[in-house]
């Protein structure tokens, strides 16, 4: 099985994607551990911090079952080094046409961010079938989606965003959405407590949520 048939085969069953922003290699794995335990097991380190790519490679080389890539990545360089310090996926912002080569070349899944149909379009024609909708609540939300699906009927979309537990049923209803990416499973706070319960419960909650949104 390939690494974009397994990422899909999870997305089916668990269309969450968590962010895991850290600057501390054992928070960040004790993180991945507890969203692991909540039942997300594809996990996204954004590159928000000085000492993200080390955490991100710490998930990967500590931790056991999960599908770990790299977010908020901005150009080639970047997508170079994340994958060469084992990011299994990549995720950008934005729409780069170099990264998006890079990665195609390299069968590196991408999901680079989009929020206008001329952005769908340019990612359709550089060979690109699924991208991320970002930042999903400010580019339109569920409106902007099934416009932008009625007419990319091949695109499939991850919204990222302005998604948390109480919209995440609706973005999860549109047949193009393949999963939604966000933040608001490792909160800030319960995090600098040391309170990795929180973040397996807020887990087990989108996983609920996903789970009656597509029975």
């Amino acid at each position: 099985m390939s690494i974009e048939q397994d990422l899909e085969a999870r997305l089916a069953s668990a269309p969450v994607v968590p962010l895991i922003g850290a600057s501390d290699i054992g928070v960040a794995v004790q993180t991945a551990n507890a969203l692991s335990t909540g039942g997300l097991s594809i996990i996204e380190v954004v590159l928000r911090t000085d000492e993200a790519v080390d955490c991100m490679e710490a998930i990967v080389k500590q931790t056991s079952g999960l599908i770990v890539g790299a977010g908020t990545v901005l150009t080639v360089a970047q997508a170079e080094e994340v994958i060469a310090r084992g990011a299994q996926f990549v995720v950008c912002p934005g729409l780069v046409d170099g990264v998006a080569e890079y990665c195609l070349k390299q069968n590196v899944p991408l999901y680079a961010g989009t929020m206008t149909a001329g952005e769908v379009q340019r990612a359709y024609a550089l060979g690109l079938r699924t991208v991320k909708f970002f930042p999903a609540s400010l580019a339109g939300g569920v409106p902007m989606l099934k416009a932008l699906s009625s007419v990319f009927r091949e695109m499939r979309f991850m919204p990222t965003g302005g998604v948390s537990a109480s919209n995440l049923d609706e973005f999860l209803a549109l047949p193009s959405v393949i999963a939604c990416g966000g933040s608001w499973l490792t909160p800030a706070a319960a995090i600098d407590a040391g309170d990795y319960e929180v973040i397996t419960n807020l887990a087990r909650e989108a996983v609920e949520i996903a789970g009656a949104a597509r029975p």
